[in-house]
């Protein structure tokens, strides 16, 4: 017999709670701080925490920051006081360490959103928001999570994600109503 919705349900929340509550602090204010002072912003991840990255450009354009996506037509060139936010999850991806080094070539910061400090995106970013959440780096080790392969650090990374953009927002003194003006119209 499977486990019914409501315990499935329970167990990952237990899950996420646990991750949220061993998140170290001292990376989240470095993170908001270079976010929020930021000249332009350019995001990238891959598969569901490209999702989750999709998400957080979407809120600091809603901030009135200058977000765009990798890949995008209209991503302008990064360059000094620019910012590359990658998310790396297992630790490194060959892309994203293409993208740093390009990024770090023209003159602009780099952070990494990772559950592995011990990676090489994190070795080479200038700020590192740790999510020490089950990856697919990890899904097959020790204590699983009730959440498949990498899902509890990309459900961890969309709620980490809005309560950041809550905190830049009154860092920048945006408000829900000013944020809600810059939300498309044609949809």
């Amino acid at each position: 017999m499977t486990d019914s919705i409501n315990s499935l349900a329970r167990l990952a929340l237990a899950d996420l709670s646990a991750v949220l509550e061993n998140m170290p602090d001292e990376g989240i204010e470095k993170f908001i701080a270079t976010i929020a002072g930021a000249r332009r912003i350019a995001l990238h991840g891959l598969g569901r925490e490209g999702l989750q990255m999709r998400g957080l450009a979407m809120r600091l354009f809603h901030l009135g920051l200058d977000a765009h996506l990798v890949g995008d037509m209209t991503t302008p060139p990064l360059g000094a006081g620019d910012l590359l936010i990658v998310s790396a999850g297992p630790g490194d991806f060959t892309t994203i360490e293409a993208l740093m080094n390009i990024a770090k070539a023209a003159g602009a910061k780099t952070a990494v959103v990772t559950a592995q400090t011990s990676g090489g995106a994190a070795r080479r970013a200038d700020v590192v928001l740790h999510i020490p959440a089950q990856t697919m780096a990890n899904d097959q080790l020790g204590e699983v999570s009730a959440l498949p392969m990498g899902s509890l650090f990309e459900v961890a990374m969309m709620l980490v994600f809005e309560m950041i953009v809550l905190r830049i927002r009154d860092r920048i003194g945006e408000t829900a109503e000013s944020m809600r003006a810059r939300h498309t119209n044609l949809e």
